[in-house]
């Protein structure tokens, strides 16, 4: 194998959580501890099936795509389940006939919903505690293929935020008490598409990007309160659904949030814009990733974009050789998020099996146009551990490859149910959150 791992010593100089001895050996956010999908010190199988490395397989009540996060020996899950279940699947399957007609834009209608945050064990999936954070009708539809649970959970090792957007932003003791609550309002998504974005925290800042087809805004908040501590306009930013990504350059908190209009980055503790960069295609989706003071943006939809942006050349508006080291405009990602595994970039075009890898530093092509055969759409974004990137499909296939100069497949592995949430890898553990169950797979 021609790369190096990464050594834990050296993740943890840019992780950008402050608990970093812990954050590594755990999944505390949906991309993992160091934020760009892998997790430096697990080992999980290479090989699965229904009946082959499957630990537990039990069932998650309602719907969500919300990817699990975990931390010591819990699994944290967000889900919605319908007061009145037959409606749902009633106003979900007009939907999909409304897609195949090609009408436009097909909507889920809302029906009353119960938001649920849950704690399962590690060790067989039983549920430790169950909470409804309310009871209530989304004022708003999804797309067919998502749901009113799609932002995944964060933790800071000491309360569990869950978001359900405009349904409400919640805190949690990891043992289910509700600490705080806050209402930041109503969102209207782009197409009634729906909502994504998943907050994130850093030492005692929750951050939260609110853009929509309203009046877009970024707020901060006490994590330990709730209480805003800054908010700032993000003036005529349309809806997105990218998380932003939180690191520390030059003893310098600062948040980065790409978007439609331009990509920002945030101080962390005032909410000052730092530098600004445009260049994006509309509906961002795709989180950023960061490595030795670079951060990577990427989207994919009507065009293809991605950019380094050096963050000791970031300030004000950016340009290409000032502030942004390189950039890409083929085959980048519409939905899932790029990995960045040592020093190499790996995504996927749109959300097809078509894969790219560069090298993270210069932007030079390492190979690209590479189809990962048996699996096909892909909604999950990449993970990786112990040399090995995992691509899960949505119809049920995980291919595993190397992480190497070529395209190396590993194995091609089959499972009942469909995947949009990412996994999470912990350990000798990956946890695949399917459309109804919940899977742990690992060899003991």
């Amino acid at each position: 194998m021609k790369r190096l791992l990464i050594a834990a010593v050296t993740a943890a100089l840019w992780t950008p959580y402050a608990f970093a001895d812990k954050a590594e050996r755990y999944w505390p956010q949906w991309r993992g501890p160091l934020a760009n999908g892998v997790a430096p010190l697990s080992d999980p199988p290479v090989n699965w099936s229904e009946d082959e490395n499957v630990r537990f397989k039990i069932p998650i009540p309602g719907r969500g795509l919300a990817s699990p996060i975990v931390w010591g020996k819990r699994i944290f899950l967000l889900t919605t389940i319908a007061a009145d279940d037959d409606a749902y699947q009633a106003s979900q399957q007009a939907a999909a006939e409304t897609l195949e007609r090609d009408e436009w834009p097909p909507k889920v209608e809302p029906v009353p919903q119960r938001f649920v945050v849950m704690a399962l064990s590690r060790r067989d999936g039983r549920v430790l505690w169950q909470r409804t954070a309310a009871e209530t009708t989304p004022h708003e539809s999804h797309y067919p293929d998502s749901s009113w649970a799609s932002a995944s959970p964060v933790t800071d090792g000491k309360r569990l935020y869950a978001h359900f957007g405009s349904n409400g932003l919640f805190a949690y003791s990891l043992r289910g008490r509700l600490l705080w609550q806050k209402d930041l309002g109503d969102m209207i998504t782009r197409n009634g598409f729906g909502e994504g974005a998943s907050p994130a925290v850093f030492g005692d800042v929750l951050v939260v990007v609110w853009d929509h087809e309203g009046d877009s805004f970024i707020v901060g908040l006490d994590a330990a309160t709730g209480e805003e501590r800054w908010r700032r306009p993000r003036l005529e930013e349309p809806t997105s659904w990218a998380t932003p990504l939180i690191v520390t350059h030059g003893g310098r908190p600062q948040v980065i949030v790409p978007a439609t209009g331009k990509s920002r980055g945030y101080d962390l503790a005032t909410g000052e814009e730092i530098w600004n960069a445009g260049g994006m295609t509309v509906n961002v989706i795709p989180t950023p990733v960061h490595r030795n003071g670079v951060v990577y943006l990427m989207s994919g939809y009507r065009g293809n974009m991605a950019q380094a942006v050096e963050l000791g050349k970031a300030r004000g508006e950016l340009s290409e050789g000032d502030g942004i080291r390189w950039s890409h405009d083929r085959h980048t990602p519409y939905v899932p998020s790029p990995i960045l595994y040592d020093d190499r970039l790996y995504f996927l075009k749109r959300f097809s099996n078509v894969l790219t890898s560069l090298d993270a530093g210069s932007g030079e092509v390492i190979f690209t146009e590479q189809r990962l055969e048996g699996v096909d759409n892909v909604y999950a974004s990449p993970v990786g551990a112990a040399g090995r990137i995992y691509v899960v499909g949505r119809e049920g296939s995980t291919v595993v490859f190397r992480h190497d100069d070529e395209l190396e497949v590993l194995a091609t592995n089959e499972l009942d149910d469909g995947f949009e949430a990412s996994p999470a890898i912990v350990g000798d553990e990956i946890f695949l959150r399917g459309r109804k169950y919940l899977y742990a797979i690992s060899q003991n």
